[in-house]
C-alpha cells in the first residue's frame, strides 16, 4: 500500500536505504529454508562454537591474559605453576595415555597378522 505522501514515481529504495537489502533477504528466504543448506549451517555453527569456546577459555583461564587494568599493570608474573595447570588441562590428561588413532578397531583388524 502506497503512502499518500510519497509520489508514485519515487522508488522504494529512495524511501528507506535498507529496503533493497530487505527485498534481497526476502528473495533468499526460500533458498535458506531448503534442506540442502542445513549441513552448511551446522558446520558453520560448530566452527563458531569452537571459536567462542576457545576465546572464552583463553580470556577466563589463561594466566598470561589479564583483562583488568590492575592486572595488566602488574607486568610479567612468574607464575609457572598456574601456567602448568592451564597447559595440562583435563582433556590433555585424558588423551595422554591413548594411542593417536582415529579408528583403532579398523587399524587393528588390518594390521594384526592372522
Amino acid at each position: 500500500m502506497a503512502s499518500k505522501w510519497v509520489r508514485p514515481e519515487v522508488s522504494s529504495a529512495a524511501i528507506h536505504p535498507l529496503s533493497s537489502l530487505f527485498s534481497s533477504v526476502r528473495l533468499l528466504l526460500p533458498c535458506l529454508a531448503a534442506s540442502q543448506v542445513y549441513p552448511l549451517f551446522a558446520a558453520t555453527g560448530v566452527a563458531i562454537g569452537i571459536c567462542a569456546f576457545s576465546l572464552l577459555r583463553n580470556i577466563t583461564g589463561n594466566p598470561e591474559v589479564r583483562v583488568s587494568k590492575m592486572g595488566r599493570a602488574a607486568g610479567v608474573l612468574e607464575n609457572h605453576e598456574e601456567g602448568r595447570r592451564y597447559a595440562e588441562h583435563g582433556l590433555r590428561a585424558y588423551v595422554q595415555d591413548k594411542t593417536p588413532e582415529i579408528m583403532p578397531g579398523i587399524n587393528k583388524f588390518f594390521t594384526s597378522p592372522k
